[in-house]
């Protein structure tokens, strides 16, 4: 009865890394089925980034032409103080050989048109499917989950984030998600960006008491986001309860920008989350199931990696099963080759975010040393000294 005829994987997880995963798998002729416990349409957050490497591992996996529809381009961060003083830019990545560039998308769109390729590809989704335990044998894996139903398959792919179920079940030991100290809210300012600069920048802000970034969208609204600073974790039921509008009219009042326009122009009630990164996983793998995504490496989203390193992993994987089937073998090769590489994804982010939340005298320093820094990257080339993170590309599997 345990036996699995046809290699078949189990993916946990229907967000953003579980659907890139499956799309890998059909490239190479595995095919899976994708377990979400929230409903059909509740995507959540609001925008994000896909870099260039991200976009570029979307092109191995058939969707880079739809995320990139589903967004527009941005190639540069522009920093500011919050005396409005401009401390440089970066680049984003630079270009691939097609001259695509990094680009910015709603969470939603991106979801969605990931679950549009998905079905494309056959892929069943199942929602509604929480999983509370699984066991696993010579054969197969089998899932199971909170209304009683189980699932087998040869593989169990666990992309179920930051704060995955799958990765304290393979190592009770496991790190948790590590609060960063900061919340992460945004929001679109309708119509707001008749009074900015180059649409494809991003302009960050180090307020004296939080951290701001928008970018001006195609049509004329403009994207935001802020990130107040908390030294305890909120509890869910002060997250709701705040009212983040006044919340960031405070933080941003002694500030120069165009902050305070920006949050009492966005229409609706504004909802904010505790943001998070995971300490280094050291289990990712147990036998024929394995972490990936966030659930084994999340990065700070000041890293602006997440999507793009759980692309990456897509790719990775799927090149993986090819070398040996969809084994144990399979896996611990996909962890071997991707540790590294996401753990100094995850260390880059965590510098990054510890910049945002600096104390009155870090500030100063900050904002003396930053200039400094972006001109010599200037001089040798912003581009190059980013390289590792930006020109990573992932060997891919022959297609089935």
């Amino acid at each position: 009865m345990n036996e699995i005829i046809a290699p078949h994987a189990l993916i946990i997880g229907g967000g953003i890394a579980g659907p890139l995963a499956g799309l890998g798998l059909a490239r190479i002729g595995v095919s899976s089925t994708i377990y979400e416990a929230y409903p059909a349409g509740d995507a959540g957050g609001a925008w994000m980034t896909v870099a260039v490497n991200g976009l570029a591992a979307m092109r191995e996996l058939g969707v880079h032409a739809a995320a990139q529809a589903a967004g527009f381009p941005s190639e540069i961060i522009e920093l500011y103080s919050g005396t409005g003083k401009r401390l440089g830019a970066v680049p984003i990545g630079g270009r691939l050989d097609d001259g695509t560039v990094t680009h910015t998308v709603k969470r939603t769109d991106l979801c969605r048109c990931l679950a549009d390729a998905a079905r494309a590809q056959g892929i069943a989704v199942e929602h509604g499917k929480r999983l509370v335990d699984l066991d696993q044998d010579a054969s197969g894996v089998t899932a199971r989950f909170a209304d009683g139903t189980t699932a087998r398959g040869s593989v169990l792919i666990a992309a179920d984030g930051v704060h995955s179920r799958v990765r304290g079940l393979i190592d009770p030991a496991a790190p948790t998600a590590r609060y960063t100290g900061m919340g992460n809210l945004g929001g679109f300012a309708p119509g707001a960006a008749a009074a900015l600069t180059r649409g494809d920048a991003y302009r960050m802000v180090f307020g004296k008491r939080a951290f701001f970034g928008y970018v001006a969208a195609p049509g004329g609204d403009v994207w935001w986001f802020a990130n107040p600073p908390s030294e305890r974790e909120l509890a869910r039921e002060d997250l709701a309860a705040t009212d983040w509008r006044a919340r960031l009219i405070y933080l941003f009042e002694d500030d120069r920008g165009p902050m305070l326009d920006l949050v009492r122009a966005t229409p609706g009630k504004l909802t904010c989350a505790n943001q998070y990164d995971v300490a280094r996983v050291p289990t990712w793998q147990r036998g024929r199931v394995v972490l990936i995504g966030d659930a084994a490496h999340a990065a700070s989203p000041s890293s602006g990696q997440g999507v793009s390193m759980a692309a990456e992993d897509a790719v990775a994987l799927a090149a993986c099963i090819t070398a040996h089937g969809p084994s144990t073998a399979a896996l611990a090769a996909f962890v071997a080759a991707r540790r590294a590489r996401t753990e100094r994804v995850v260390a880059h982010g965590r510098r990054f975010a510890a910049t945002k939340t600096a104390g009155p005298v870090g500030r100063v320093i900050r904002d003396l040393v930053l200039p400094h820094v972006f001109k010599r990257q200037e001089k040798s080339s912003g581009r190059e000294s980013m390289a590792w993170l930006y020109q990573h590309r992932e060997p891919a599997a022959q297609r089935a």
